[in-house]
């Protein structure tokens, strides 16, 4: 099981190394145009989906569709060097883009739904950055709010610190970096948290560390579908888990959809 999560932590950084530099830090393009449906009207929040670690613009296009198809502004935020540097530079470039965003659409405030690191990232705008005057709502979806044992056992297993990817160091549970930012309030400012986790995650492990404290809305989704298999990736193209999304961009109760597809 060990050598199982360090070669998916390994693999997710090769493929980053590999991948296209590119990142979504250039002047966002119009998103393309949006259905009118009863979940969302034409004055809500533009909507960024911020990726994670290794995660290209393109993995973010199914739930980016979703979200589109009801009726929302919608921009996909690649993470810059796809997350394997520092989480704190990578807001910075962020809160740039968050800018961009709302002087492109003329909107006040955005609302985020961010995967893994992306939620990292993106709390730590909030908290730091001032962020908070720019964002209404954030939705996390399998982000190691406080750590994860993955990042622990490649260190562990001898293969250094987190094979040399800050941001896996910046993950791991203890860090200077995770100490900095959950210290204080987990949920400061008016916006209104979400996370969301599962049980089959294999990247966050305990799964309880995709939580936050201070008011947030914590949502387990196997807490409401006990038969439902949903894994890190998995949490961005899951039905279940876009109707859990859905209902926060709303400000709606947890009702989630079992059987969506």
């Amino acid at each position: 099981m060990l050598l199982r999560k360090t070669a998916l932590v390994l693999a997710l950084a090769t493929a980053a190394l590999l991948a296209s530099a590119a990142t979504a830090t250039a002047a966002p393009a119009d998103p393309a145009p949006a259905s009118t449906t009863p979940f969302a009207a034409a004055a809500a929040n533009p909507v960024i989906v911020v990726g994670g670690l290794s995660g290209v613009a393109v993995a973010y296009e199914p739930i980016a569709a979703r979200l589109r198809a009801d009726g929302y502004r919608t921009f996909i935020y690649q993470l810059p060097g796809l997350g394997l540097g520092d989480i704190p530079t990578s807001a910075r470039a962020f809160a740039g883009y968050v800018d961009q965003v709302r002087a492109s659409t003329g909107a006040a405030t955005v609302d985020v739904v961010a995967h893994s690191e992306g939620g990292l990232v993106s709390r730590y705008y909030l908290k730091r950055l001032g962020g908070t005057a720019t964002v209404g709502r954030y939705v996390s979806l399998g982000t190691p709010q406080y750590g994860t044992y993955v990042a622990n056992i490649v260190a562990f297993l001898g293969l250094g610190s987190c094979a040399g990817v800050v941001a896996c160091q910046q993950m791991t549970i203890g860090s200077a970096f995770l100490a900095d930012l959950n210290a204080g309030d987990d949920t400061p400012g008016a916006v209104r948290y979400t996370t969301i986790r599962t049980l089959q995650d294999e990247l966050v492990r305990p799964t309880g560390n995709a939580a936050v404290n201070d008011g947030a809305t914590n949502v387990l989704v196997q807490a409401y579908c006990p038969l439902r298999v949903v894994g890190h990736l998995g949490l961005v193209l899951d039905g279940t888990a876009y109707t859990i999304v859905r209902g926060a961009l709303v400000d709606g109760p947890v009702r989630p959809n079992c059987l969506a597809l």
